[in-house]
């Protein structure tokens, strides 16, 4: 059996080009390999689970951008493309464990057990996200780039002068982000109060190759995941197509933070297969070519090619699957449009837990505003 650690090439014309060493449980065509250092024991009923989550989640994702596209949404930021990455990395987390997101992070969020209309009333511009980041242990989306690794090392320092690591039980916390954050202040401050401080912290770079329209030589010299050893602590890059491989070495490292060993960071190889968001436009500065390669390397494919052939599994599983995904985005299309227009003074009462006497005041001050305008045509 090929070993999952080796380097591999690609024909580019008449041009051979290496492609990275990264860690594969899974190849393309949907071969199980083997590596030395991480390795899966699912069931079978554990490989159709993680199937259907890979099929869901890119649903969702399609409905979203198409509800955009018509004029409900304010703007979507796809994740086609990336759903090993995150069902692969979502499912590693224990109920214990706190995830931090960017905006793109669909599918941690739906592996969290996280409503997929919840992050819609946040595009939408009807409320500001609405689930309960304690409940789920998945904290808001940020928008600003970077700024969630900052919110994720303190809450792991916290863990760690709460004295909830050093076991099995111990609580870990993992941070998205892409590899245009890379080159942000608030990721590399992150990484040296992480490493300084041995936050139980898990920072997961989901590479797709651009920062909007910037490729990644634009980023950086060397792989992305040796910076770690430049802050004192491991890293390690994973085929961000293979949810094998990224649940393991996801796994790995959680649990290694919460035994009390540090940080660590994970890159994730992947590709956006999509625009950056639904408001750009990536046929400007990327070739058509390269999202062909890309297609060969599809995250869903090479499991449905594995359970077809080493689990027997009939078409009529696939066809159930393709069935029960198209309910789900009926249902989240039909939430979506029955969402109530926002109250724009309830906007005063959700900045804070207990709204200040100054938001009261402002409050008041715009409902009068508002209400002046009453009776005009």
């Amino acid at each position: 059996m090929a070993k999952g650690n080796e380097a591999r090439t690609r024909d580019d014309g008449d041009l051979a080009v290496a492609e990275p060493e990264f860690v594969q449980l899974l190849t393309p065509d949907g071969e199980r390999v083997e590596h030395p250092d991480y390795s899966v024991d699912f069931s079978d009923e554990e490989y159709r689970d993680l199937y259907r989550d890979l099929v869901v989640v890119r649903r969702l994702d399609a409905e979203s951008t198409a509800l955009q596209r018509q004029g409900e949404l304010g703007i979507w930021a796809s994740l086609l493309g990336q759903e090993a990455a995150q069902v692969g990395s979502g499912r590693a987390l224990r109920t214990q464990d706190m995830a931090f997101p960017t905006y793109r992070e669909h599918g941690v969020l739906y592996c969290r057990g996280i409503d997929p209309i919840m992050p819609l009333g946040l595009f939408r511009g009807v409320d500001q996200g609405g689930w309960d980041p304690n409940e789920f242990k998945f904290n808001m989306y940020t928008i600003v780039i970077g700024a969630q690794t900052l919110h994720a090392t303190g809450y792991a320092m916290g863990i760690n002068m709460d004295g909830k690591v050093g076991g099995d039980d111990g609580e870990a916390v993992i941070a998205y982000f892409g590899d245009g954050a890379t080159s942000q202040g608030d990721v590399n401050e992150a990484f040296v109060w992480a490493g300084v401080f041995n936050a139980p912290l898990v920072f997961f770079c989901q590479n797709n190759q651009y920062a909007i329209s910037e490729p990644l030589e634009r980023q950086t010299r060397i792989p992305l995941y040796q910076r770690a050893a430049g802050f004192g602590f491991p890293g390690v890059r994973v085929d961000g197509n293979d949810v094998l491989a990224t649940y393991a070495v996801t796994r790995s490292a959680l649990d290694n933070a919460r035994h009390g060993n540090g940080p660590s960071l994970i890159e994730a190889y992947t590709y956006r297969m999509g625009a950056h968001t639904t408001s750009d436009d990536p046929t400007k500065y990327r070739l058509s070519e390269d999202l062909e390669y890309w297609k060969l390397k599809d995250p869903i494919e090479r499991v449905k090619a594995y359970l077809a052939r080493e689990s027997g599994v009939a078409h009529e599983f696939f066809d159930q699957i393709e069935a029960e995904a198209d309910e789900i985005a009926a249902r989240l299309r039909e939430g979506c449009l029955s969402m109530p227009d926002p109250t724009l003074t309830d906007f005063f009462q959700h900045a804070y837990v207990d709204q200040t006497p100054q938001l009261v005041e402002q409050q008041a001050q715009y409902a009068a505003y508002a209400a002046s305008f009453e009776g005009e045509q």
